[in-house]
């Protein structure tokens, strides 16, 4: 959704609420593409303080599903959104870019609610998502899930790199 805001511009003091819904049916990155499971409205507040300066607040939530860094199985993960921002209208674009100041969801006159969603998600990203801190993933053999059972598959797959430790701790079972 695009917020439009030189009507906001051309009023100092004015204040302008909306309740933006979030569209987005995926979150994309580099990472992949993950589902979004439930998505709250973003309450935006928008005032005009004077000298095309305006204070943004963002309000909402995301819950987006990431596959478990162990065992893969979905996870939702819910993005809290809360900004508060100042938006100088008077820097150009190329001004921006200049001064490494990554604010890409506003161009011109208007505000991508979508693309303010994203780079929340963006910065809020875990390094890692768990599907329960005990997780004991899947087999490498097989591909079962760990957490719902145990397969028969051999786990002893001795790292080559520690052949001659193994064969030490062998010759002390044969005493």
């Amino acid at each position: 959704m695009l917020i439009d805001l030189s009507e906001i511009l051309s009023l100092e003091g004015k204040t302008q609420v909306v309740e933006a819904p979030v569209s987005m049916d995926s979150f994309q990155s580099k990472l992949g593409t993950f589902p979004i499971v439930e998505k709250k409205p973003v309450s935006i507040r928008i005032t005009n303080s004077g000298k095309k300066v305006l204070k943004l607040e963002a309000d909402g939530a995301v819950t987006v599903a990431i596959p478990c860094d162990k065992c893969l199985k979905e996870v939702p993960t819910t993005f809290t959104i809360h900004l508060e921002e100042e938006l100088d209208m008077k820097v150009s674009k190329e001004d921006r870019i200049k001064d490494l100041d990554e604010i890409n969801y506003v161009t011109g006159c208007s505000l991508d609610v979508e693309q303010l969603v994203h780079n929340e998600i963006l910065i809020h990203w875990p390094l890692r998502v768990l599907c329960k801190e005990n997780c004991r993933g899947i087999c490498p053999v097989c591909g079962m899930n760990l957490n719902e059972g145990s397969c028969d598959c051999d786990q002893s797959v001795p790292d080559p790199r520690m052949a001659v430790i193994s064969d030490i701790f062998s010759k002390f079972k044969e005493v």
